[in-house]
């Protein structure tokens, strides 16, 4: 009997990684509080080199004396920095987020855009903190979220090779259907910081061990 072709085989087993995701991940999404897109964008860029939990405890004020992106474009620098200290690199992030809101001003019409060339003209904006927000708040699959848990995951899982998040997103589109683009990054986060931990992954606990090049068993 023929075997299949590795590249075929190959497919097979993402697809079976996929769906095993699936099945345990089902209600995945992005922890990060946001009531829409401008939010989301400020959580995210919050976000970078800290923790969704540290960003959560910080936005509801930040939100309630900046609620729109006009706000957030005339804020006075150093009160912005003393709200987002406890996140880190507060004063590069307040500049950041200053200057992201004026753009969005000057040339959104105040409005977070829906297009991956438009959103990472946003100063602080690059693909990833855009496949959050386009994803997350406006359900646009315009790729998949690579971050620190991702690269991580998706390399043991020997979904990828690449250890540049470009060419990580590129594998994982490449093995994935658009329409579940979405679901898969977040899913990734989920197993990441569950299960499949930096330091101290629980193989014995992950339903993927079968299908995992990296498993410890």
């Amino acid at each position: 009997m023929k075997r299949a072709p590795a590249k075929r085989r190959g497919r097979a087993r993402a697809g079976a990684i996929i769906e095993i995701l699936q099945r345990t991940w089902p209600k995945a999404t992005c922890e990060l509080d946001f009531k829409n897109a401008y939010q989301l964008t400020v959580a995210t860029i919050l976000s970078a080199q800290s923790t969704d939990k540290r960003v959560n405890l910080v936005t509801p004020a930040l939100f309630r004396k900046y609620p729109t992106p006009a706000r957030l474009a005339m804020a006075d620098l150093a009160e912005l920095e003393k709200m987002v200290h406890s996140t880190g690199f507060f004063r590069q992030k307040a500049r950041t987020l200053i200057k992201m809101a004026q753009t969005v001003v000057s040339e959104f019409g105040g409005e977070i855009p829906r297009t991956m060339d438009e959103i990472t003209r946003l100063p602080g904006v690059a693909r990833k903190t855009g496949n959050v927000v386009l994803g997350s708040a406006y359900g646009i699959a315009s790729g998949v979220v690579v971050d620190t848990h991702v690269t991580r995951v998706a390399g043991r899982l020997g979904l990828t090779r690449q250890t540049d998040p470009v060419k990580i997103e590129r594998d994982l589109m490449n093995e994935c259907p658009p329409d579940r683009w979405i679901d898969l990054g977040h899913q990734l986060i989920w197993h990441g910081r569950r299960i499949c931990h930096a330091r101290t992954p629980e193989c014995e606990a992950c339903p993927l061990a079968p299908l995992c090049p990296s498993a410890d068993l």
